[in-house]
């Protein structure tokens, strides 16, 4: 006989050093229910899931108070492995993948299937049977198919853009056996809507299959597209748990936040006779950028200064490969110049020296030193190439540094328990605005930012965008923001250029009909107009 719930979590209790983190969390997730949590940044998502999945940070800071029962029996786990041996999945925001490894090896880690031969049979010893690739390519590809992933199983894991990757974590969950609970941990932070279009439609039929989705998101209207029901927490606290049908998104932000909050029409964009009128500060010629899976195929792009230039399409299709390419993270060519003079595109510090700087949308991988300070993270690019926050004897200025940092911290709301803290036991958000805490402190003319809103909650949201705003209107910083974001993107930019199939297939202003946002992101804006460009 099932039990009515797959996972309950009773009154669960944390504390962090006398910080009480969690003060009575309740959670019951029925089979084939969708239930999402949600909560600002630091609200206490991420120690609930170590919780469940017995993670040692839980143990070795005194273990926790409360019930965790999986599916009727009460667990003690003291290892992630043990829950996912009572079949409970969980699909990281952050990548565990093997660059190396090709996409259908990646999935099938440590569930390899083999075959016979002839030493095995001599010997009588499964370990020395060969890998079945055959099938275990075969298996793969039934996952990558079932969330619409049209890319072969056997490509190399490290070429493949971050929104494919995250696909690949999502289908390594679903092909395996025995799974009754998946917890996906922002799936569709860093993927496209139609990504997560189809990703939200693979959840609803697992959902269907009888698997329980715990499903933790910042975007609240993935929220009321696919669940049932949701539990909502602020500050280690259970505010309130509530059919899906019952709150509206704006009902459902404030809950979160305490306050209403909404990312408003930024009311002092530049007409198109403005912007016009502007100078010059970024001219890009037949750029072309070899970005695995987001490679850009010759564009011709003018920025002005002072504006916010959004940069929009859909993944794959080359919009991440344009700052990428500038700020020579990857082989590119064409030609580049900065306020009228040429930039060495595949020269970073020299940009850098230029004041130019670039919030990468790979925070983890380029963003950030993991096991540095908080306030190590946001100096060091500046010590570096502009020798600032040194002493007269070449010596780091700590007073100075920690001033800045504890600044920083303040304006960008970097929740912490000090500049000290080391920035991988932040949240995903939190890591957010380290990385553009050191791109500030850098205080650039151009600002790259790359998917700047990703993994970060609805109130966080609203403090970035409207600090890019206020660089470019009160500092005449020009900003340049890459998103799969389009709304927040129409909420801020200036303009918006829209890169498909790796060219500029235009550029419209926020106020355009959404048809032709939909048109040129598809590539089939010219023919629409019935002509080419």
């Amino acid at each position: 006989m099932q039990n009515e719930y797959v996972l309950q979590m009773k009154d669960i209790q944390k504390e962090y050093y006398g910080n009480k983190v969690l003060k009575g969390i309740n959670l019951n997730i029925k089979p084939g229910e969708i239930h999402a949590i949600v909560g600002e940044n630091g609200a206490g998502k991420s120690t609930l899931m170590n919780i469940l999945f017995g993670m040692r940070v839980i143990h070795d800071t005194g273990g926790f108070e409360g019930e965790v029962i999986i599916d009727g029996e009460t667990v003690v786990a003291k290892s992630s492995e043990e829950v996912m041996q009572l079949g409970v999945g969980m699909v990281h925001q952050e990548f565990m993948l093997i660059p190396d490894f090709t996409i259908a090896e990646n999935i099938k880690l440590n569930r390899e299937i083999t075959k016979p031969n002839f030493v095995s049979k001599t010997f009588n010893s499964g370990s020395l049977e060969f890998l079945n690739r055959k099938l275990m390519n075969e298996e793969a590809k039934v996952a990558l198919d079932t969330l619409g992933m049209d890319i072969k199983e056997t490509t190399k894991v490290a070429i493949l853009p971050i929104g494919h990757k995250q696909f690949i974590e999502i289908a390594r969950e679903i092909d395996k056996e025995g799974i009754k609970l998946l917890v996906f941990d922002e799936p569709t932070a860093v993927l496209t809507e139609s990504e997560a279009d189809n990703l939200l439609k693979a959840m609803k039929a697992l959902a269907d299959k009888g698997i329980g989705i715990l499903f933790i998101t910042h975007r609240l209207d993935e929220v009321k597209a696919v669940t049932d029901n949701i539990t909502i927490i602020r500050d280690g606290e259970h505010i309130k748990t509530v059919p899906t049908s019952e709150v509206s998104v704006e009902e459902i932000a404030g809950l979160m936040v305490g306050r209403q909050i909404s990312i408003s029409q930024n009311e002092d964009m530049k007409s198109e006779a403005e912007i016009a009128a502007l100078e010059t500060v970024l001219e890009v010629r037949d750029l072309k950028v070899h970005m695995p899976g987001e490679e850009v195929k010759g564009i011709d792009l003018d920025v002005k200064k002072g504006e916010i230039l959004g940069i929009a399409g859909l993944a794959g299709h080359g919009k991440i490969g344009v700052a990428n390419g500038i700020m020579g993270l990857h082989s590119a060519s064409g030609q580049v110049k900065f306020k009228g003079e040429s930039l060495a595109i595949e020269n970073t510090k020299a940009s850098l020296a230029r004041n130019i700087a670039f919030v990468s949308e790979d925070r983890k991988g380029v963003g950030l030193l993991l096991d540095g300070s908080i306030e190590d993270n946001i100096m060091i690019t500046s010590m570096q190439v502009k020798r600032q926050f040194l002493n007269g004897l070449g010596l780091i200025n700590k007073p100075k540094v920690r001033k800045h940092a504890m600044d920083m911290i303040e304006q960008l709301d970097i929740r912490c328990t000090g500049p000290t803290q080391p920035t991988r036991r932040l949240s995903g958000g939190n890591q957010q605005k380290v990385c553009l805490a050191r791109a500030l402190t850098q205080e650039p003319e151009l600002l790259f930012v790359s998917e700047p809103t990703r993994g970060i909650d609805i109130g966080a949201k609203k403090l970035v965008l409207d600090y890019l705003t206020m660089l470019a209107k009160e500092h005449n910083v020009t900003v340049v923001v890459t998103s799969s974001e389009l709304a927040e993107l129409r909420a801020v930019c200036d303009r918006i250029a829209i890169i498909a199939e790796g060219r500029l297939e235009g550029i419209l202003l926020p106020s355009a009909e959404d048809v032709e946002f939909g048109l040129m992101m598809s590539g089939e804006y010219h023919k629409y107009k019935g002509g080419n460009s």
